[in-house]
């Protein structure tokens, strides 16, 4: 590896890079599945068409990884980030699925909202001024705290799942936390790195023969499956959908910029406004690709940057490499089909480490700020309560209108811009009479 070049852009060598990236690709193959089984199975597809939206979806996970990553003239953060189809969507395109419109108004809509994406991304590029360590740390530690309760889902068995909550999915999930966490700290460097692909292999061969899991239906899968554009028909552009897509856009674009200032915290490449205006265009163009073959709006995975800070491991090309796997995965259905094999509970002990490591990583950043006759105290702690409220409280919101629960039911996004507003208010606003200022003009909480 050479070591003249930041660690960002260090290339390790072959041998390496295929199991970090295979690692990355494990951590966030469920998340990136899950979304078109959801909404193709609001939709009542037949086998064959979920089949083809997932291979769909796999490829362009690939493709808009490869952008963020290797990126190319104004596109791309170029920093270790994995993408994959943002959750924040989901209900607005059952619902456009549900009511009339179908895959075509829900495509439609898609590609209006990356669009909108790209055209608003130097903007929001140049608001990254509202973001010192204080409202930072916050976000990253709601990003981790609220991706714990997939993975405890996923330790219990699976959402939905038969045997959810039986102690031996319970029993499996610890013992890959014990063999990934063993690992890390008994292990020679390289191996201690790929801690958690151990961890997820060993549980996988600890599985099969207690029945976890089987692979019939990697025969059944096809070789090679190839997505061509508008395989369910030529995109509708209704007004309605497209306007609900919109306030997911704007959604995704707050937690991708969480997402990407914690990447910068944790490979030391801090996030500036060209290369977050960078990323956010990445997103957009990500998203246009979505509607097009197939599949849906695109974000930055928050679960492999926990990765990332767990094995140390910053370099953008191991992140490429794993955009590589997945393009082969949408190409290659059977290949898909065996790592779908991987029980729920093996992913629940990795992610239990790596969802830790994120909201660890935002303690880290908050250690940065003063919180010494000042307010930034209550900034965190409102900022906390109202990112987890949805987490904790997932009908919290029901009762109010479908654009305020797109927003409000993440809590990336309900935290970030409560951060943001607190931020302003007792930071950047004049101060009270007799008092002084808690952030100065840096917008607050810059700390030491």
């Amino acid at each position: 590896m050479t070591t003249s070049a930041h660690p960002v852009d260090q290339v390790p060598p072959l041998r390496q890079l295929t199991a970090l990236g295979l690692q990355h690709v494990l951590a966030m193959y469920a998340g990136a599945v899950a979304v078109p089984l959801i909404v193709g199975g609001a939709l009542k597809m037949s086998g064959p068409e979920l089949a083809y939206l997932i291979t769909a979806d796999l490829m362009v996970c690939g493709v808009a990884t490869l952008i963020q990553c290797v990126g190319f003239w104004r596109f791309g953060v170029r920093l270790p980030i994995m993408q994959g189809c943002t959750f924040a969507a989901v209900s607005p395109m059952v619902l456009i699925g549900t009511t009339g419109g179908g895959l075509p108004a829900i495509y439609g809509a898609v590609i209006v909202a990356g669009l909108t994406i790209m055209l608003l991304a130097p903007v929001y590029g140049r608001l990254l001024r509202f973001f010192p360590p204080l409202v930072t740390g916050t976000v990253i530690l709601i990003i981790g705290v609220s991706l714990l309760p997939v993975a405890g889902n996923w330790a219990a068995g699976g959402q939905g799942s038969r045997s959810f909550g039986e102690p031996r999915n319970l029993a499996l999930a610890a013992f890959v936390l014990t063999v990934v966490l063993g690992v890390q700290r008994f292990a020679p460097p390289f191996l201690s790195r790929t801690a958690v692909l151990i961890g997820i292999t060993v549980g996988l061969a600890v599985s099969v023969p207690f029945g976890f899991t089987d692979f019939r239906g990697v025969s059944d899968a096809r070789w090679i499956g190839i997505s061509t554009p508008f395989h369910f028909g030529t995109p509708d552009f209704e007004a309605a959908a497209i306007v609900s897509m919109l306030v997911v856009a704007l959604v995704t674009m707050t937690e991708t910029t969480g997402d990407l200032l914690a990447v910068g915290e944790l490979t030391g490449r801090p996030t500036v406004p060209r290369s977050l205006a960078d990323g956010l265009r990445a997103d957009g163009l990500s998203t246009v690709l979505g509607g097009v073959f197939n599949t849906f709006p695109y974000t930055a995975y928050a679960q492999n940057i926990g990765l990332v800070g767990m094995t140390r491991v910053r370099s953008r090309w191991v992140v490429a490499t794993a955009g590589v796997m997945l393009v082969l995965l949408g190409l290659l259905p059977k290949l898909g089909a065996v790592v779908a094999a991987i029980p729920a509970p093996v992913l629940g002990g990795a992610g239990l480490v790596m969802f830790g490591t994120v909201a660890a990583s935002g303690l880290r950043t908050l250690a940065q700020v003063d919180f010494r006759a000042n307010d930034n105290l209550t900034v965190v702690a409102v900022s906390v309560a109202v990112g987890l409220l949805p987490v904790g409280v997932p009908t919290v919101y029901a009762g109010f209108p479908d654009w305020f629960q797109t927003v409000m039911n993440s809590g990336i996004s309900a935290g970030c811009l409560t951060a943001i507003s607190l931020n302003l208010l007792f930071n950047h606003l004049p101060s009270k009479a007799g008092s002084a200022t808690a952030g100065g003009e840096d917008l607050g909480g810059s700390g030491g």
